[in-house]
């Protein structure tokens, strides 16, 4: 069963930076196109940034600049660091995977995990 784990959200001042790490098992992150997506209160989940296997990278214009994905295939996981964190950066967010990088980006997953929480205080 494919199992994705987030972590490393917590509660930074606006400017300040944070590193995001997914985890996964049952699936070699490796092989497949990963994204960051985030949800806030009262508005849809969106996608946040995307890493295809290969490592091409797809960012949400309003990240771009700020928010930098990569992976560590050794490690089998996927991170996201964010700096210069705005007060509308706060949402829960979320990892998930899939041999398809258009899945990816459209985000059609039937499941998630429990996301990890990132809160920024202007």
């Amino acid at each position: 069963q494919v199992q994705v784990v987030e972590s490393g959200g917590g509660l930074v001042q606006a400017g300040g930076s944070l590193r995001l790490s997914c985890a996964a098992s049952g699936i070699s992150l490796s092989i497949n196109a990963v994204g960051w997506y985030r949800q806030a209160p009262g508005k849809q989940r969106e996608l946040v940034a995307a890493i295809s296997s290969g490592g091409y990278t797809n960012y949400a214009d309003s990240v771009k600049g700020r928010f930098t994905i990569s992976r560590d295939n050794v490690k089998n996981m996927v991170y996201l660091q964010m700096n210069s964190l705005k007060p509308e950066d706060t949402a829960v967010y979320y990892c998930n995977a899939d041999l398809s990088f258009r899945t990816v980006v459209v985000g059609s997953f039937g499941s998630w995990g429990q996301g990890t929480q990132v809160t920024v205080s202007s």
